[in-house]
């Protein structure tokens, strides 16, 4: 008994690539069953480079806490493994073109019928009844859609990519909180579908906001804040960077304070948000020329004991080694490296990585058919028609 909230569920999963199993890690990490589908030749992202003892760092950084069964999903005799699966299920995931889950008899009408009490997941690119409802979709064709791509960087800059699928993962945070619903809600069967571009759009938030409001793209600021100042980074004598992040009177006072800046505290002209955004480039040419005369780490350490947000700009060899992210870190036994923890705790509680991402697609075919039933004959004949892996 792990006492995880979502033990004794049971997800039944067709998702690749990102955004599906993202969402299907996040409910294993509570507690659920989850049974990757994946077909003979596997999740296309296991062969997403880099690659190190044999496992894609994409496919790993999703796919822990899950039992993968490899099925051809295309043989008509698929149907008859789909169907115990599904009978033993309580969430159906799913992230197929429109059409193909029709195609191969994972649909939710074709689900249902095997079982009423499913909770059906569908995630989609755009909303299947637009004019793009037919396009594929990935995180870069997000990204660029969005307006997120020619919202980062600076004015001479190209459009600039997010180095990180960063809304396919909001999507499958969505995907996860739909199927939540679901369950929770008691309504059986249960459908719901999650569009990774609304989702995009969705999360963007006051970014888009700001844009209703007033009309107006967002200026290509890099690393300054459009809204507060000084909200941005800086760098120290010794040409490392480090992040200040005031946003209120209060911080802004602790700042200067803590500069030996008394006149910018008392200029009635910087007083507010709103008037110190207005002279945000003055504002910032007299906190770097103090910023200039010491290394980073001491202004850091000066800011921090005296209240004000800041922090240092880390690379990922940096970050790591940083006490408090290195304990975010497990090692798992079967896993060639390092994998992140779930970020919080449940009932006091943090959920460890049970076990480690499957090392090829089928690695549980066996298990969990015989788990439904199957028996050797069923097993060998499933084989040999190439039906499993």
């Amino acid at each position: 008994m792990s006492g995880l909230p979502l033990e004794g569920v049971r997800v039944l999963d067709f998702t690749h690539a990102v955004a599906g199993p993202f969402a299907s890690m996040l409910l294993a990490d509570m507690g659920a069953e989850v049974i990757k589908v994946e077909p003979p030749e596997g999740d296309e992202v296991r062969q997403a480079a880099p690659v190190v003892g044999g496992l894609s760092a994409i496919f790993a950084a999703s796919n822990r806490n899950k039992k993968s069964v490899a099925v051809n999903l295309r043989h008509p005799r698929a149907r008859e493994v789909i169907a115990r699966l599904a009978g033993s299920s309580h969430v159906v995931l799913e992230n197929f073109r429109p059409g193909v889950r029709e195609r191969l008899g994972v649909d939710p009408e074709s689900l249902f019928k095997v079982n009423r009490d499913l909770v059906y997941v569908s995630i989609k690119g755009f909303r299947p009844d637009s004019q793009y409802g037919d396009l594929p979709a990935y995180d870069m064709v997000v990204q660029a859609m969005s307006g997120l791509m020619m919202s980062l960087g600076t004015p001479s800059d190209p459009p600039l990519r997010v180095p990180f699928a960063l809304f396919d993962i909001f999507t499958g945070y969505m995907a996860a909180l739909e199927a939540l619903a679901g369950l929770y809600s008691g309504r059986r069967p249960y459908y719901a579908e999650a569009y990774l571009f609304d989702v995009g759009l969705y999360s963007m938030n006051y970014l888009v906001n700001a844009f209703l409001a007033t009309g107006r793209d967002p200026e290509r600021l890099g690393h300054e804040h459009p809204s507060y100042a000084p909200h941005q980074a800086y760098v120290g004598s010794d040409g490392r960077w480090f992040v200040v992040a005031v946003v209120n009177d209060r911080q802004w006072a602790k700042l200067c304070e803590a500069l030996g800046l008394r006149d910018l505290a008392e200029d009635r002209e910087l007083q507010g948000n709103l008037a110190r955004v207005s002279r945000r480039e003055y504002i910032n040419r007299r906190l770097q020329e103090v910023f200039s005369t010491r290394p980073r780490d001491h202004w850091v350490d000066l800011l921090r004991k005296a209240g004000v947000p800041v922090a240092p700009v880390y690379t990922l060899s940096e970050l790591f080694s940083d006490p408090y992210s290195r304990e975010d870190m497990e090692r798992v036994s079967g896993s060639p490296y390092g994998l992140i923890s779930f970020p919080g705790r449940l009932n006091g509680v943090r959920p460890q990585i049970r076990s480690p991402p499957p090392a090829r697609q089928g690695e549980q075919t066996e298990e969990v058919l015989r788990e439904l039933g199957f028996d050797d004959k069923e097993l060998e004949s499933l084989r040999a028609d190439g039906v499993v892996g």
